[in-house]
């Protein structure tokens, strides 16, 4: 098979959470298991570090590899889902796999692992697994893909465990109490292993703080130690400052990532590479601010309040779930336009009404489906958002709506584009 004919192969032959949804899912870590013994256990070769949480948990990983390889490290990153090519989810120093790495794994292991029947995202780990360790990078950023305590990845044993935040999302697998999600993320807390919690929640903080002393974890909520304030923004990212206690760390910290959701992610980037700098001493406060400043070319992350477009101004999230959503519609707040145009689009399988209740009514609505099975139709979602008060007119494609949105806004209004990460792929 050629390149093109793997990648179909993985997104035909297995089964997908991002494509098909709970059918996808696999509750249990047998098979990543099998797929680690086959390939003689690569997940023990490489030094990591294991990344979960409801959001945030992208631009985390994304803001720790820049800063690692300003400061001199081969660093892996492990993410999902991509938003263009299936290689975004495997990189090394920026640099995503090789068409013939992910050809060669696959005709090597296909035999076995079509025994074993693995989903998507199982096969992806392995092949993560296998290509940081053939590679011997310094450093690996393994982000969960769902969950935390059943997810593929949680078979490694990092340095250093980081949980962003917990909100609701993905109840189905993971309950419906911000406690039981919160137990699910707690999962990735290893023995005497350091963890790091991004903020304090009433709801969820005894729940990390019980699973870490059974575990003799050392635990740092990083709201408990750093503060940042925004600045002021512009066409490079934004400026903000950030405390360490009652004093100041950084006065005018340059970020590449502009959504203002990102003050509390640097919060916990800071406070892990406090706990990472006993083991890499080349992690220092100018590595950290070029790592910040650098990440488009450090890293290529792509979708976090990402200005696509100008004339009008036409901005993309991949925010999706209630909190994600809050965030980046207080963000559209703040900003001067005559006349908000969104392009909307959701996923089958959540209850979009807490979704729905957050989006202003002022706004015009172009609603519409990726082209994927585990989208939710457009004209339900039309009829969804008429009960809350939304108005607009529903399309069959995300690139028509697109189009539509761009054509009716004037030079001083704002498109923006989200609701779900394959809309905004779509897009880009």
């Amino acid at each position: 098979m050629d390149y093109r004919q793997t990648v179909d192969y993985l997104f035909k032959q297995l089964p997908m959470f991002h494509r098909i949804g709970a059918t996808a899912y696999k509750a249990d870590l047998n098979n990543i298991k099998a797929l680690s013994e086959h390939l003689h256990h690569p997940e023990n070769k490489i030094t990591s570090i294991h990344i979960a949480g409801t959001n945030g948990k992208g631009s985390v990983s994304n803001m720790l590899a820049s800063i690692l390889q300003e400061s001199g490290y081969k660093t892996g990153l492990f993410t999902s889902p991509h938003l263009k090519d299936f290689r975004e989810r495997i990189r090394i120093d920026g640099e995503m796999i090789g068409e013939s790495e992910v050809i060669r794994f696959v005709e090597e292991n296909k035999k076995r692992f079509e025994e074993i029947s693995p989903s998507f995202f199982e096969w992806t780990t392995a092949l993560a697994f296998e290509h940081f360790a053939k590679e011997k990078v310094d450093i690996a950023i393994i982000e969960t893909g769902l969950g935390g305590r059943l997810d593929s990845t949680n078979i490694i044993t990092p340095v250093l465990s980081v949980i962003t935040n917990i909100s609701y999302d993905h109840m189905q697998f993971l309950g419906d109490t911000l406690e039981k999600i919160a137990g699910e993320k707690a999962g990735i807390i290893k023995q005497n292993i350091p963890v790091v919690i991004g903020e304090r929640q009433k709801e969820t903080e005894s729940v990390f703080i019980n699973h870490a002393e059974k575990l003799n974890a050392p635990i740092f909520f990083a709201s408990d130690f750093y503060k940042a304030t925004f600045i002021n923004s512009s066409q490079d990212g934004q400026f903000i400052s950030v405390n360490h206690g009652n004093k100041i760390r950084f006065e005018n910290l340059q970020l590449w990532l502009t959504g203002k959701y990102q003050l509390k992610n640097i919060c916990t980037v800071l406070q892990s590479l406090d706990l990472l700098k006993n083991n890499f001493s080349g992690i220092t406060d100018q590595t950290i601010s070029a790592g910040l400043t650098n990440g488009p070319a450090n890293t290529g992350f792509l979708g976090r309040w990402q200005i696509i477009a100008t004339h009008p101004q036409t901005i993309a999230d991949i925010g999706h779930n209630e909190a994600g959503i809050k965030l980046v519609m207080d963000q559209l707040a703040e900003l001067d336009f005559n006349k908000l145009h969104i392009v909307f689009g959701m996923v089958n399988d959540k209850d979009p009404s807490k979704v729905l209740s957050l989006l202003p009514k002022d706004a015009q609505y172009y609603f519409c489906k990726a082209n994927l099975p585990r989208s939710l139709d457009q004209e339900e979602l039309k009829k969804l958002s008429l009960s809350f008060g939304l108005s607009g007119d529903s399309y069959e494609s995300v690139a028509e709506a697109f189009k539509t949105a761009r054509k009716n806004a004037g030079e001083k209004d704002v498109v923006f584009v989200g609701g779900s990460t394959f809309v905004v792929a779509e897009v880009i």
